[in-house]
């Protein structure tokens, strides 16, 4: 009986999102929001894959590697978001995650005309980039795009880590992979628009790529934000809510220590956990490769 409602209900919004030049606001949106509600299940379909890929990748960063995102169009726009957010979020280097579109920095903006076509382009682009230390993420919603092909063919040649993630079910890109992702979706309600879930899936995938590879890189404590870089008002009191957070203390003490740690929530939290300076906490990061609970077990066996 569920199975069957569920295929009624199916069919009827594919049904009226054949007609959404016919409909109201409301219905377009409520349609859309429908769809948008499978693009989860999708996904949680290739948890295994993704968590695969992730534990590949992180020995590569721990490692001093790189990783890269080559992409066409939405594909290469989200890359280029996802790798955006790693810095400010985690502390990392710009150089750690590397988005890489199709056409240059101009394709972020504007269509550039047959630059995903291009597989030659993504050898090269590749070639100039990648090393045999590095890993790379190919992401076309098609699962055929050749510029992203072949940035994943030079990468394996070169050696590097190779990850693909596509929107569709036995995508050619997955065989130029070591680690395929697959989520088929289904189709869009604006047929071929692959800016709508597949694009909301893509997102999804990669926050979950960066994000689960940071947490194991030791950049978060809890779930706390530790790395944060406080570049603006709004970040430096999130900082002090961090610190309060982390050792139980009040605004004052951990305004105090935010500012004897230089904005560093991780450095303000030692201090105040071990009762040590701003130079011996730093010393002990440093030990660490910045692993903060790699750092923690350190001061504690200290």
């Amino acid at each position: 009986m569920i199975q069957l409602t569920k295929q009624m209900t199916t069919e009827q919004t594919n049904e009226r999102s054949r007609q959404l030049d016919q409909l109201s606001v409301r219905e377009i949106v409520e349609i859309m929001n429908e769809e948008d509600q499978s693009v989860a299940h999708s996904v949680s379909r290739a948890l295994p894959q993704i968590g695969s890929a992730i534990e590949a990748i992180v020995p590569i960063m721990e490692q001093g590697g790189r990783l890269f995102y080559f992409g066409a169009g939405t594909s290469g726009r989200l890359g280029i978001l996802d790798a955006s957010e790693c810095p400010p979020t985690f502390g990392v280097s710009p150089e750690l995650v590397i988005g890489i579109i199709a056409g240059g920095e101009k394709a972020m903006t504007q269509a550039i005309e047959n630059a995903e076509d291009n597989a030659e382009a993504g050898k090269l682009e590749a070639s100039a980039q990648v090393t045999s230390r590095d890993a790379v993420i190919g992401i076309a919603a098609s699962g055929r795009t050749p510029y992203v092909i072949g940035a994943l063919q030079e990468a394996a040649r070169i050696g590097a880590l190779t990850v693909s993630l596509s929107c569709n079910a036995n995508a050619p890109m997955s065989a130029a992979s070591q680690y395929p992702i697959e989520v088929p979706v289904g189709p869009e309600i604006i047929t071929g628009s692959t800016r709508l879930k597949a694009g909301t899936a893509t997102k999804m995938v990669l926050n979950m790529i960066t994000t689960g590879a940071m947490i194991q890189l030791g950049k978060v404590y809890g779930n706390l934000m530790v790395n944060v870089q406080a570049t603006n008002a709004k970040l430096k009191d999130r900082v002090v809510r961090i610190v309060q957070d982390a050792t139980h203390s009040d605004e004052e003490t951990a305004k105090a220590f935010v500012n004897s740690a230089k904005g560093d929530a991780r450095v303000a939290i030692l201090m105040l956990k071990f009762n040590i300076s701003q130079q011996e906490a730093a010393q002990a990061l440093q030990e660490t490769g910045g692993h903060f609970g790699k750092t923690i077990e350190l001061l504690k066996q200290q």
